[in-house]
């Protein structure tokens, strides 16, 4: 990501000083929650995907801060709430907030970042990224609520695996290009364009996670996490659809009512492999990262397109 954070290294700095400015609470608890949030924030990779899709299209400018602004405030919003969903005691290496304060006080934080993400919108006119970026947060809660009912049953359909990781995580990566080429290009021609880019970015991304769950580069250790809470990852998807029947109801029964078993986990990871699993999913990582590239190509060479482009190979080649 050198290139593009060395591209944004003043817009990045300039909305790092919006950002706290917006989330700024005359509530002392919530302010003392917000700092520790923007503290902790992470790689600021929407942010970025915001300002490049921008200057793709022309000069940054106070919109393209907003939009910037409201999609991490969206992001965030939605990543406390996950953490209270999820039970989740950690977040990016640090207590998570609702570690530190719980179910409502976490509730009540994550509503306020989303009240001032649409205020910030509303109070400018920003109607069209207010727009693209409120579709993105109705179709995150659709693909998390479509998860948690598919993991009940074990759905095996592939089909239903993009539809969840197309609205739950590549939404929100393709609303934050289309928010950042339309505040420069106001074409809605442009604007769908990168919203097509944003969405098959995404879609690698996620796919990149699920073989996270089964051993990386950098530690070599499969974590089995998506196994043991039951979620359907495509390289488990494709191995269930390939193997035989005995081993698939193997399989199953294992993650139904073995998914807490060390050996067991293995064991479905050691089966996934052998069946072609994380191969077939590499390929279709690539093949959504080319699709994205292609997207890409259509605008003119230059080192916005060279930044963005490093940014979409950091999403199928990092280590973390």
């Amino acid at each position: 990501m050198q290139l593009a954070q060395s591209l944004l290294r003043e817009e990045l700095i300039v909305f790092e000083k919006k950002f706290r400015e917006a989330v700024k609470s005359q509530t002392p608890l919530l302010d003392r929650i917000m700092r520790f949030i923007v503290n902790r924030k992470g790689k600021q990779l929407r942010p970025m995907f915001v300002f490049l899709s921008a200057r793709l299209c022309g000069p940054v400018n106070e919109s393209t801060y907003r939009a910037a602004s409201l999609v991490e405030l969206l992001h965030t919003a939605t990543l406390v709430h996950d953490d209270v969903v999820d039970e989740s005691l950690e977040r990016r290496g640090f207590f998570s907030t609702y570690a530190l304060w719980k179910n409502k006080i976490s509730v009540l934080v994550g509503d306020y970042l989303l009240a001032k993400g649409l205020l910030l919108s509303l109070d400018h006119n920003d109607f069209r990224i207010l727009q693209l970026l409120s579709g993105a947060v109705r179709k995150m809660s659709e693909g998390e609520l479509l998860q948690i009912e598919k993991a009940r049953t074990l759905n095996l359909e592939e089909a239903v695996y993009f539809e969840i990781i197309r609205n739950k995580t590549a939404s929100l990566l393709a609303s934050s290009c289309a928010a950042g080429a339309f505040s420069t290009s106001g074409d809605e021609a442009v604007t769908e364009k990168l919203n097509r880019f944003g969405e098959a970015v995404g879609i690698a991304f996620q796919i990149k996670d699920d073989l996270f769950d089964y051993g990386d580069e950098k530690t070599g250790k499969p974590s089995g996490n998506d196994l043991k809470e039951k979620k359907l990852t495509l390289p488990l998807i494709y191995t269930l659809n390939t193997v035989s029947k005995p081993l698939r109801r193997e399989l199953i029964y294992i993650i139904k009512n073995q998914n807490r078993v060390p050996e067991k986990i293995k064991y479905v990871i050691g089966q996934v492999v052998a069946a072609g699993g994380i191969r077939y999913a590499n390929e279709k990582m690539n093949h959504y990262r080319d699709e994205a590239l292609r997207i890409l190509y259509d605008f003119e060479k230059n080192e916005v397109r060279d930044a963005l482009e490093e940014l979409v190979r950091f999403t199928t080649d990092r280590k973390y």
